[in-house]
């Protein structure tokens, strides 16, 4: 179930570690790759403080992007500014996010994101908890899957099995990790693969992150192939 509260809390909590772990860098680490091909940490930095922006868009009813263009064009833009205005930035962002979740509003109400997807309003801010935390990873500063809370790891986990799940081309999988978490995705029917590792494996596998499931084991074929997040 949902818990929009819960969730803002937990967006709170990342965003505080994400601040202080940045504050700790300097212009020169903004400028190194992170773990996202053709992305500096000062683009993945970009795109969080926007994409908080993108969310207000969201909550109040306008596009979520004004294109997939200039979306682009904003993260190239900001990333190579220096680390004072990257931290400004991300928290000035982040206070108008707060500020427009803590407005009154039907947390029932259906809003629309990119590319026609739609969702319910309560679900944005695990959404954004989904964006913190991931992007804190790729910004490859010691801030690894294995270090993510375990109740975003399995709830992210279920987010994106499930965003597979009924996918022709991806067979009927089952996913089991150590801890006894058990999930299904791909196509319908009785799981014709069966997935196994530790919760940030199968995450890292499912979101295309880290070794992308290199050190998950399967019985029953080999790893599916995942269609593109």
């Amino acid at each position: 179930m949902i818990d929009h509260v819960h969730d803002l809390q937990s967006v709170r909590e990342a965003t505080e570690r994400l601040l202080s772990a940045v504050a700790k860098l300097d212009n020169a680490a903004l400028a190194e790759e992170s773990h996202l091909p053709g992305w500096t940490r000062g683009h993945v930095l970009a795109h969080l403080a926007r994409n908080a922006d993108a969310l207000v868009n969201v909550f109040e009813g306008r596009p979520m992007y004004v294109s997939g263009e200039a979306r682009d064009a904003d993260i190239a833009r900001d990333a190579d500014r220096p680390l004072e205005e990257q931290l400004a930035d991300l928290r000035d962002s982040w206070t108008r996010f707060q500020a427009t979740t803590e407005t009154p509003q039907d947390w029932s109400r259906t809003v629309e994101l990119r590319n026609g997807v739609t969702d319910t309003a309560s679900r944005i801010p695990f959404r954004r908890l989904v964006e913190v935390e991931l992007h804190h990873v790729d910004l490859n500063i010691g801030y690894e899957l294995a270090d993510l809370p375990a109740e975003f790891t399995a709830r992210e986990i279920d987010f994106l099995a499930d965003r597979w799940s009924g996918n022709a081309g991806v067979p009927a999988t089952e996913l089991v990790s150590a801890d006894g978490g058990t999930w299904r995705t791909g196509s319908a029917g009785e799981p014709a693969v069966t997935v196994r590792g530790t919760a940030p494996q199968l995450l890292a596998w499912l979101a295309g992150r880290a070794d992308k499931g290199a050190s998950l084991t399967t019985e029953g074929g080999p790893l599916p192939a995942l269609p593109p997040l």
